[in-house]
């Protein structure tokens, strides 16, 4: 599952920093910090691995 905006991706990747215990879960907030709850290492690899070029900054809804 590809991420759909640049944002989501760095969501995401804050998420996994966290899940991988490489920052506190502590310092992650709105988006990343549910990302981190609900999803698996696997999944915010996924997201955070989708390629940013052609992405828009953020996607509305």
């Amino acid at each position: 599952m590809p991420a759909k905006s640049k944002a989501q991706q760095k969501a995401a990747g804050a998420a996994l920093s966290a899940k991988r215990g490489e920052t506190e879960k502590g310092e992650l907030k709105g988006a990343s910090a549910s990302m981190e709850k609900s999803m698996t290492e696997k999944e915010l690899e996924e997201l955070a691995s989708t390629p940013r070029k052609g992405k828009p900054e953020r996607v509305d809804g």
